[in-house]
Parts: C-alpha cells; sequence; structure tokens
C-alpha cells in the first residue's frame, strides 16, 4: 500500500470532492463522510465513485453522531492497510442567514461535530494530522478597521491592512450565532493540539470558489452569481456592492491544504511550526475584488451585463476583508496561481457542463 488512507468530513461537498479527486488521483484510498443535507453533493459523490471506483468509500452518517466517526475512521483504518494518514474536517453548517433562523441547529453542528471528532481523534493510540476549515467570519464586522470607498470599492485606511490584508493577529470578535459556532469550533481545535498533542491546524478562509459548488443565496456566492447570470436571472447584491473579498480558486486551496497536511505528517519540525495554529487562506491582495468588480468580470466572460437588484446589508457583513496569507506562506511557500478572470472562465464553463443551470433557481448573495 502506497499511503494510509484519508477521511474527509463533509467530504461530497464543494471543497470535499475537490480534495478527495486530487489525493484519488495521486493514489490515496479516502473515505468520505457526509450526511448529504446540503442539495446537489449527491452528484460530486457519484462523480467520485464513478472516476475512482472502489479507491473510494462513502459513510453516510453525521460528524455530530460518534458512532459514524468510529465507523469512518475505522474504514479508514482498514482502507490504509491499518493506517489513518489525515483528517480534513469541513463538515459544517455554512450560512450565517440559516444560524439566525436556528442557533441551536447550527451550534450543534458546528460546534458539536467539531468536538465529536476531535474526541475520537484524542482516543486514538496516534492521532492522524488534522486540517480543520473555519472562517473569516470569526473576527466579525472588523471593528476599527476604517474604510473608505474608492470607485467600486472599499479601502482599508490601515497601510498594512491595504497593502497585505488582515492578519491572524487581528482580534477574534464573533458577529452572528454562525461566528460563535465555527469561532468556538476554531478554538476547539487550537486547544486539542495544545492540550491533548492532537497535530491540527486551522484554515480561516475566505472566498473559496471553483467547479462542485453549488451555490446558494446563503453560501458561495460567486458560484450563485456565475448561475443566475448564465440562467438570465437578477443576481441580488446585499449592500453597495462595494465590499471587497479576496476570491480563491479551489484548486489553490486544494494545494494549500496537502501542504498543511504534508507539515503536519512530519513529526521533526514541520510539525511543530504548524499544529496548533491558524492560518487566514484566501486569494490575498492580488485576488481582492469588490462584489461590483466581479460583477464586471462576469459580464467580460459571458459578453452581457446580468441584471442586478440592491437588497439591505446583512447581519456581520464586512465591507473589506482580504486574508493576509503571508504567515502560512512563509512556512510552506504557497501562494495562489489562478486569477480571478481564469476561475471564473473555469467554473462558467463547469456550469454549462455539468447541468447545473437546469437545477433549482438560485438568487445570488455575498457570503
Amino acid at each position: 500500500m502506497k499511503h494510509g488512507a484519508v477521511l474527509i468530513t463533509g467530504g461530497a461537498g464543494f471543497v470535499g470532492s475537490n480534495l478527495a479527486h486530487a489525493l484519488l488521483t495521486d493514489g490515496w484510498p479516502v473515505v468520505l463522510l457526509d450526511n448529504f443535507s446540503r442539495a446537489g453533493v449527491e452528484y460530486n459523490a457519484e462523480w467520485l465513485r464513478e472516476t475512482h471506483g472502489d479507491l473510494v468509500n462513502v459513510v453516510t452518517g453525521d460528524v455530530r453522531d460518534s458512532e459514524s466517526v468510529s465507523e469512518a475512521l475505522c474504514r479508514a483504518e482498514a482502507a490504509g492497510g491499518g493506517k489513518v494518514a489525515g483528517v480534513f474536517h469541513f463538515a459544517a453548517q455554512v450560512a450565517v442567514t440559516s444560524s439566525l433562523q436556528d442557533p441551536m441547529h447550527d451550534y450543534l453542528v458546528n460546534v458539536g461535530g467539531t468536538i465529536t471528532l476531535l474526541e475520537a481523534l484524542r482516543g486514538l493510540r496516534h492521532p492522524p494530522p488534522l486540517v480543520s476549515t473555519s472562517t473569516n467570519k470569526v473576527y466579525g464586522e472588523l471593528r476599527g478597521l476604517e474604510t473608505r470607498r474608492a470607485g467600486d470599492r472599499y479601502v482599508p485606511l490601515d497601510p498594512v491592512v491595504a497593502g497585505f490584508g488582515v492578519d491572524e493577529g487581528w482580534p477574534l470578535d464573533f458577529r452572528s450565532p454562525y461566528g460563535c459556532s465555527k469561532g468556538a469550533a476554531d478554538q476547539y481545535v487550537l486547544e486539542y493540539a495544545r492540550s491533548f498533542g492532537v497535530p491540527a491546524a486551522v484554515f480561516r478562509m475566505s472566498c473559496i470558489y471553483g467547479p462542485r459548488q453549488f451555490g446558494t443565496e446563503d453560501q458561495g456566492w460567486v458560484a450563485h452569481f456565475l448561475l443566475a447570470a448564465l440562467r438570465g436571472e437578477p443576481i441580488t447584491i446585499f449592500g453597495d456592492g462595494a465590499q471587497v473579498r479576496d476570491c480563491l480558486y479551489v484548486d489553490d486551496l486544494v494545494r494549500a491544504l496537502r501542504l498543511a497536511h504534508r507539515r503536519l505528517s512530519d513529526e521533526r519540525g514541520a510539525r511543530a511550526a504548524l499544529a496548533g495554529q491558524a492560518f487566514n487562506i484566501g486569494g490575498g491582495a492580488g485576488s481582492a475584488v469588490s462584489l461590483l468588480e466581479v460583477l464586471d468580470s462576469i459580464s467580460l466572460c459571458l459578453g452581457r451585463r446580468p441584471e442586478v437588484v440592491f437588497a439591505p446589508w446583512r447581519v456581520g457583513d464586512q465591507r473589506f476583508f482580504v486574508s493576509d496569507t503571508r504567515k502560512f506562506a512563509a512556512l510552506t511557500g504557497w501562494s495562489p496561481c489562478v486569477s480571478v478572470p481564469e476561475g471564473l472562465a473555469a467554473l462558467a464553463d463547469w456550469l454549462r457542463r455539468s447541468g447545473s443551470l437546469t437545477r433549482s433557481r438560485a438568487v445570488a448573495a455575498v457570503g
């Protein structure tokens, strides 16, 4: 057996399926744990099975259920010849709006599910490396960061933030139940690394986009914008559209995830440098775009201007968030490769070919 096996929670989702495909292509056995609650992810699981056959193993279960987590780990151990080589934790409730409607569900999934997984790993004699994904929402509305509007975007007055983005030293300031639950899960992962020796790191992610993403009103706004534009439907922007995000194409994120896993698998200095650390991961200053600028790129990509409808600002929406990725880059050498225009063109091509245009109607919103 060339590799041990990797477990991916939320493995049928957007990021999980892209990571699984990359690992499987390189010969890694992969076990996916997913409850298939998000519409469309069943197509990702079917695609992975058709493409990779028996190398992929799907466990239908919930990360909140300790028995499901144990079964997934046992299958990974069996598939890996007795070794679980790594765990990637993506299973989550992902929408601010849903957290406002049902805070208890949001808490149980994001906090309870994460602790259930951490406890299962802590119970192993040799816990495998864990990379867990968090969100830029842990920084709340970035209170204290002053901005001004310059054309179609907000620009920070702080020259360091304007030049490089928001670093990991920015104060945590949870806003919305979603921010609270993801922030708590984020902190639990870091503490299990420090207190119990689980070799774990956290990615606080910005706007990830790419193929196999089924964007909805609540999450996945770049894919949502493209879906609506391709269907000829109006795009709803919450706020004035000048809010800035750093968009990261999923292939670049997959490279970062695999680099983190590789370093955490090294029991020498590389593991010590990453374990117990959080990293802001996004496209960085080079991929910082406003919503209005993304609309311009979509217009160029499709050859027509989408119809736009404006709605009030939503709770916790940041006028500016760009990830300062220098901390992770310094430890791994990682940097994004795919530009926003290139990524949008690739995603538009996938959406046309995948049949997504014929599925349920989507109304775009920034996440």
